[in-house]
């Protein structure tokens, strides 16, 4: 009898797990496997996918798939539990909780439901016999149409909807181009401070990951440059930075990218918080002032439509195109089309555009409330620094280092802010408490709030 996907799933689980394949081991193409098994490709590219998942597998491209290098198994090093019990307590789980102040949540509140629920309806009555198939792995071609007219109008890019490749979000984002891309001895840096889950993601799958750390310029180029100038990956998010809410200078992003076309290094903007800029319309990107194609841009609609949306687009180098499609091809399934129908009408009739102008102007507004409550209940005791857009703020401390504990209180009145400390790998720390305000809907409301933790808060920054 011919063996399922569970079976083959099970096979080489257990094979790996009793140690018979070791991590860096190479296993069998898809369709080479598919013929020695006489199953069809898809048995095996859904035990594969599993596998993946799992964490049992990892695919590198051209170069295949293996068992992955980083697992740690019971008897060769600390079990992958105890990796997950090292993380700070404040940040687990924390997408999967309930309360305020949460950095990086939209305001819900202003979301258009009912046309996103009427362009939902005309989208599931409008599908066809054929869409009904896999759906295509580098996206639904009328979206990528719809998201390279936008990039260029908006953000200053200058691709054509080949370039744009549909993924499931950030994290898939990321994997995708360093599985293209990179291989296992490329030096990649990250900003320090960094976003949080981008960190954690990058030590797992990057074996010579470096920090370069920013101020309030951005990315510390000439550090980058000193210390790091064989780096083959940097990875920034220039335009709104994640969590400083900096905005990389000119003159830097002008030496990165001169250090990028001088190496053949890459770049990867992330474009966090691009779009919310509340003095200029337009803050133009990285990858419009790249004159060597040497930026690869990625984004999400997770900020500016809704977190569960899990859709994300990566802008590909023309010259990497063919590289991003056979890797696509191999490591991903695509998006699910009914919903990259209803992304793409929302974004054709203009309806992300007018969402956008609205939230800029309520995102200031509910900014202005946060930062003048914090200052009314808490007088000195936090600061912030004044920047020009964005979903969150930093209330730095003033004096001390306890923003770990001042986090964990605030957390236990539901206020899901952030200890600003723990999203640094080097020293050179700055304390103090990451929190969104997008979904403050009253000056009086973000008071009440801040209230909350205020006896608490005294007792450990007096």
């Amino acid at each position: 009898m011919k063996p399922g996907y569970h079976d083959i799933y099970t096979r080489y689980r257990d094979n790996i797990t009793r140690g018979l394949l070791k991590p860096g081991d190479k296993v069998p193409a898809i369709r080479v496997l598919a013929e020695e098994l006489k199953v069809a490709r898809k048995t095996v590219e859904t035990a594969y996918a599993i596998l993946t998942g799992e964490g049992y597998l990892v695919s590198q491209g051209a170069r295949g798939t293996r068992v992955n290098p980083d697992l740690l198994l019971p008897g060769h090093g600390a079990p992958a539990e105890q990796a997950t019990a090292t993380l700070p307590e404040s940040l687990i789980s924390q997408r999967e909780r309930s309360g305020f102040l949460r950095p990086g949540i939209p305001a819900l509140d202003s979301f258009p439901y009912k046309k996103w629920l009427l362009l939902a309806g005309q989208a599931t009555r409008s599908m066809r016999q054929e869409e009904m198939l896999n759906p295509p792995v580098l996206g639904w071609y009328p979206l990528r149409q719809a998201i390279a007219r936008y990039l260029n109008i908006s953000r200053g890019l200058s691709c054509t909807a080949e370039q744009v490749l549909i993924t499931s979000g950030y994290s898939g984002s990321l994997r995708l181009i360093l599985d293209t891309l990179a291989s296992r001895s490329d030096k990649v840096v990250f900003e320090d401070p960094g976003y949080f889950m981008g960190q954690q993601l990058l030590k797992r799958i990057v074996p010579r990951l470096h920090t370069v750390p920013v101020d309030r310029s951005g990315m510390d180029t000439g550090f980058l440059l000193r210390h790091h100038h064989d780096a083959r990956f940097a990875i920034v998010t220039p335009s709104h930075q994640s969590p400083l809410a900096v905005t990389l200078s000119l003159p830097r992003k002008q030496q990165l990218l001169d250090w990028a076309s001088q190496n053949e290094a890459w770049i990867i903007e992330d474009d966090y918080d691009g779009e919310f800029h509340y003095t200029r319309k337009v803050l133009p990107s990285l990858k419009s002032l790249d004159q060597h194609d040497r930026v690869i841009f990625m984004g999400t609609f997770s900020k500016t439509i809704m977190p569960s949306l899990r859709m994300g687009y990566v802008v590909m180098p023309a010259s990497t195109v063919a590289a991003f499609t056979d890797c696509a091809d191999i490591v991903t399934s695509g998006q699910p089309v009914l919903t990259q129908k209803i992304l793409t009408t929302f974004l054709n009739e203009g309806h992300f555009f007018r969402h956008l102008k609205k939230m800029r102007a309520l995102y200031q507004i509910r900014r202005d409330w946060m930062i003048a409550a914090l200052q009314e209940v808490y007088g000195d005791l936090f600061f912030t620094e004044q920047n020009d857009g964005g979903m969150h703020i930093v209330a730095f401390l003033s004096k001390g280092s306890s923003d770990r504990e001042v986090a964990r209180c605030w957390q236990q009145h539901q206020l899901q802010v952030n200890a600003l400390s723990e999203w640094y790998r080097g020293s050179g720390k700055r304390y103090g408490l990451v929190m969104g305000y997008n979904n403050v809907r009253t000056y009086q409301e973000a008071l009440n709030l801040l209230e909350r933790p205020k006896q608490q808060t005294l007792e450990l920054l007096r």
